[in-house]
């Protein structure tokens, strides 16, 4: 069996795990369209139950009102960027082992550490494909 076709099975089962039991990726990010291609990235790898938000206080709302088992943000974002989400979430006992993907176009080194150290678990600069997508959730979800 080829790597590509075991991480698709291994992606797939994650997704009917998660789908099964009522766990949702929740997706933090301003934009309407990369929303939209985060969604139907994540619905075409098996992903049924995604929540989405427009910046890191609604992201709160979502946190406190659903189940969710996975977050994707991005960092620039107005009323709460990024950062400032994932450092509420890792100092709220409720959420903060929650594994935390981000996706941004901030790309240098620098941003990448200032990221980690506020508690991002992985990191994905724009542009993305699928299968960099796929591989990272794998990663943090195994």
């Amino acid at each position: 069996m080829t790597p590509e076709i075991q991480n698709e099975t291994d992606t797939n089962q994650l997704a009917v795990s998660m789908n099964e039991n009522d766990k949702h990726i929740l997706i933090v990010e301003d934009s309407p369209t990369m929303r939209r291609i985060i969604h139907n990235t994540l619905k075409n790898i098996g992903f049924r139950n995604i929540l989405s938000a427009a910046n890191g206080a609604e992201a709160i709302k979502q946190l406190e009102n659903n189940s969710v088992g996975f977050i994707i943000t991005d960092w620039n974002m107005p009323e709460m960027n990024g950062l400032e989400f994932v450092t509420w979430v890792r100092n709220n006992d409720d959420y903060k082992e929650l594994p935390i993907l981000m996706i941004t176009t901030r790309g240098m080194k620098e941003h990448v550490i200032e990221a980690v150290k506020a508690g991002v678990n992985n990191y994905i600069v724009k542009p993305f494909t699928t299968e960099v997508l796929q591989e990272k959730i794998e990663k943090l979800m195994i």
